[in-house]
């Protein structure tokens, strides 16, 4: 006899549901039965199916005898909890009413009340028909055929239970139309977690600081955690590996200014021009100081600006597109590994959605000019909000000058640069941590006030507005110092003032480049350190004094399940952006090393050790100190891969402009082969930079001060010198200035177009998957087709049907991890 088509069979199982349960079931889950019954039928034989009944209570309608009874292991895979309340209380009413409603929908609830009679925990179990209906909607239309696919069905694993129940929790909504978030902000539950089981390997092998240059187990983290939580920790331990060479290179720059640490020719005319007199750099200096003073200061400023500077921001450029490119072909091996190459996260959030709801409609694509106008003007304020901040800071260090210069403190009145320059980078810091939380406030509201359609929509928007906040929060002060500190401030007798009152700041004597190099190492040296200081340690005393606050109270349960729930709960809580936060605070480190590295050659290096520990710290805070992460699914690191990238055409420009305009490069190698003695003999042994220093300093007349009286011992000093290229006695910008300017802006043309095409010759020259993953791929399309073909000759009465062909094994490539997934 003929077999039945999955419509025919579909609709008639569906008129029996709905006439078995005319009052509970509606026409749409009555389909949606129907089709979950054929597949049953496809599995297991026409004879197999049993007459359906009625089922008792509020449990799951789908019920079979015989077969749909509760499991004999009960596996309580989520948790919620209440505060006891007594019959009567509304808080009572409303907990019961979405409880029921769970029951309604095939979730198993298991009640069980601590001793002291003050909390109470639900274990909750979705009945198996619930994921055999998720297998069935996850069907893939490619596939040879339903039968086939479901001839072997495999064990649910525990990350899928666990994210079809978390999203069916978290979308069901009471007969009053109130959500469980909405039922926790009024108290009626008080908290929603899965249960740590089976994390004993991990923490055997994985998440202690004994296995800091272990392998890192990353298909034990994805079976654990989800895919989203491994490729996490895949991107992470690629990160490190690739900066085992950037940092390398990174020190031997820092290192080869060391070899010239004295025998730098400009270091050696600074340390030895004890007879030019600089010109006071502010207010707070009233005394010419000699240029032999700055001499240790030259010498360090050395060690990052040299000429191996520029040769480290193009080899950077190239680091950040192999990184990402190799990071793509990485990232497809693993997908393919798990066989989500293929997987679509729309299409897994709408079979959710109709497993949650039946009747559940279709959201559209939409589009409102309105809305992102408004996004836009709000997104712009705030970001004109951050380049306030900066100027903020200006006043800042402008005010700590004068307070500097006023000091009782002699130290603090020799060393007032280097005094507002630290200071002004711990104010900075303290202003980041601010500054952090009202930018994820503000992202958040604007991401609702959009409406995204879906979570993955809200989530990827969001990643992108909290971003741009957060970058301009971090590099805005860093822009300022790069590009505008001692640029605006005029010169000495005429200087540009706060309010008229205050003069603005200068670069430090020995250059701006220092400058930059003591704010990025304060900033990143904090964030690396602080951070990671108050990512283990909050956790881990709130977890303790959790846990002792529970001893000493007593009434230890003596069910081992319950103790085990109650084991969960004291844990620390985590919410949608635990991992999100992670994923940010690596993506803020990735831009200090690579935006601002021709400026902290280090920061690689320094990005190096970080990491190291980064890893361990968060492995042991999702195994030990927090409630599991709900597991979700992915096949890549979503917007976070457009972040990486933005940052790298934003490391070209900005490390272009910094070599150009901050360092002390294009001057030095301008004067080489434009005025150097080098010129007049072409077999001089002289170096081609002597005489640079006193080229690279302008002649103010101290009797054009506006009160030279004020600076002692102005009557014995008729000329000091200053950095910049004017002319007395009207000091405008003198020729060399405008020929400098020309030279620096055609450096930055040709320097960003350079690293840009080797850019987009690295992206070419390394293709984003591999061409073993695209082959395993194609041969699985192609054996799926033989057998659609095998199976439509068969359905045709056998012409030119053999047996079937063979289908390939599953493709399991080489893992990537083999000798790539260590912590370096």
């Amino acid at each position: 006899m003929q077999e039945p088509s999955r419509a025919s069979v579909s609709t008639v199982l569906s008129v029996v549901c709905r006439r078995s349960w005319p009052s509970g079931l509606s026409p749409a889950y009555s389909q949606l039965l129907g089709t979950l019954l054929f597949s049953l039928w496809g599995r297991t034989g026409k004879d197999s199916l049993r007459i359906l009944v009625e089922p008792e209570g509020d449990s799951f309608p789908l019920m079979e005898i015989g077969t749909c009874e509760a499991e004999a292991s009960e596996q309580w895979d989520y948790v919620l909890v209440a505060h006891h309340h007594t019959q009567g209380d509304p808080r009572q009413v409303r907990q019961q009413q979405f409880l029921e409603e769970l029951t309604r929908k095939g979730f198993h609830i298991k009640p069980q009340t601590i001793q002291d009679q003050k909390r109470v925990f639900f274990g909750i179990r979705a009945d198996s028909s619930i994921f055999d209906l998720y297998r069935t909607l996850l069907l893939e239309p490619e596939g040879p055929a339903p039968h086939a696919e479901l001839a072997a069905p495999t064990p649910v694993p525990v990350t899928t239970r666990i994210r079809i129940v978390n999203f069916v929790v978290m979308k069901t909504k009471t007969s009053a139309g109130e959500t469980f978030e909405d039922l926790e902000k009024d108290g009626v539950f008080e908290a929603k977690f899965p249960l740590h089981k089976g994390e004993g390997h991990l923490k055997k092998t994985w998440a202690g600081w004994r296995h800091m240059f272990r392998e890192q187990p990353v298909d034990e983290i994805r079976n654990y955690f989800g895919e989203k939580v491994a490729l996490y920790f895949a991107w992470l331990g690629w990160y490190n590996y690739m900066l085992v060479p950037a940092a390398l290179t990174g020190l031997l720059v820092f290192l080869s200014g060391f070899s010239l640490f004295d025998a730098s020719q400009i270091s050696k005319e600074i340390c030895e021009a004890h007879d030019i007199l600089m010109c006071p750099l502010g207010d707070h200096s009233r005394r010419y100081q000699r240029l032999s003073e700055t001499c240790t200061f030259a010498k360090l400023t050395h060690l990052f600006d040299n000429d191996g500077t520029v040769v480290f921001a193009i080899f950077m450029a190239l680091w950040a597109t192999v990184f990402l490119e190799i990071w793509k072909r990485q990232r497809a091996r693993v997908v393919l590994h798990w066989d989500l190459y293929t997987w679509d996260e729309d299409q897994e959030e709408m079979a959710l959605q109709l497993i949650n709801c039946p009747d559940y409609k279709l959201r559209p694509h939409q589009h409102s000019y309105l809305r992102s106008t408004v996004i836009l003007i709000l997104s712009l304020i705030m970001i004109c909000l951050m380049i306030g901040m900066a100027h903020i800071l200006v006043v800042y260090r402008v005010l700590a000058s004068a307070l500097f210069s006023s000091s009782a403190l002699p130290f603090l009145e020799d060393q007032v640069t280097t005094a507002v320059v630290v200071t002004g980078a711990l104010v900075h810091y303290v202003t980041i941590s601010i500054m952090t939380k009202i930018n994820k406030y503000v992202a958040l509201k604007l991401c609702d006030f959009e409406m995204p359609r879906t979570h993955s929509e809200r989530e990827s928007r969001f990643t992108i507005r909290f971003f741009t906040l957060q970058f301009f929060t971090h590099f805005s002060s860093l822009i300022y110092i790069a590009f505008i500190l001692g640029r605006i401030n005029g010169h000495p007798g005429k200087s540009t003032r706060l309010a008229g009152l205050w003069k603005l700041e200068e670069c430090h004597a020995s250059g701006c480049m220092m400058d930059l190099f003591v704010q990025m190492a304060i900033i990143m040296g904090l964030k690396q350190t602080l951070s990671n200081c108050g990512e283990y340690l909050v956790p881990w005393v709130t977890h303790k004094f959790r846990s002792l606050r529970a001893s000493l109270a007593g009434h230890l349960p003596r069910d081992p399940e319950l103790r085990d729930w109650r084991r969960n709960y004291l844990l620390n809580s985590v919410n949608v952006f635990s991992l999100f936060d992670e994923f940010m605070e690596m993506m803020i480190q990735y831009g200090f090393t690579t935006i601002f590295v021709a400026a902290f050659p280090l920061a690689p290096l320094l990005a190096l050790f970080s990491n190291l520990v980064e890893i361990r710290l968060d492995a042991i805070k999702m195994v030990w100190l927090q409630r599991r992460l709900v597991p979700r699914k992915a096949k890549d690191i979503g917007t976070w891969l457009q972040v990486l990238e933005t940052i790298g055409v934003l490391a070209v420009i900005a490390n272009g402009l910094v070599i150009a305009f901050t360092s002390e490069f294009i001057p030095r190698v301008v004067y080489k082969y434009r005025y150097s003695p080098c010129l007049k003999e072409a077999n001089s042994t002289v170096d081609c930079l002597k005489g640079y220093v006193n080229h690279s300093l302008s002649v103010f007349h101290t009797k054009d001060f506006q009160d030279p009286d004020r600076i002692e011992g102005s009557e014995n000093v008729t000329l000091c010198r200053y950095r910049d290229y004017r002319n007395p006695p009207d000091y405008n910008f003198s020729e060399q200035f405008w020929f400098l300017l020309a030279i620096r802006l055609a450096f930055v043309i040709l320097f960003e177009h350079v690293a840009l095409c080797i850019k987009l010759i690295a992206a070419w020259f390394v293709p984003d998957v591999p061409q073993s993953v695209k082959n395993k791929v194609l041969e699985v399309k192609y054996q799926r087709l033989r057998e659609k073909m095998w199976h439509g000759r068969q359905r045709l009465g056998g012409v030119g049907a053999g047996s079937p062909p063979p289908m390939p094994a599953h493709p399991t490539p080489t893992s990537i991890f083999s000798a790539r997934s260590t912590d370096v």
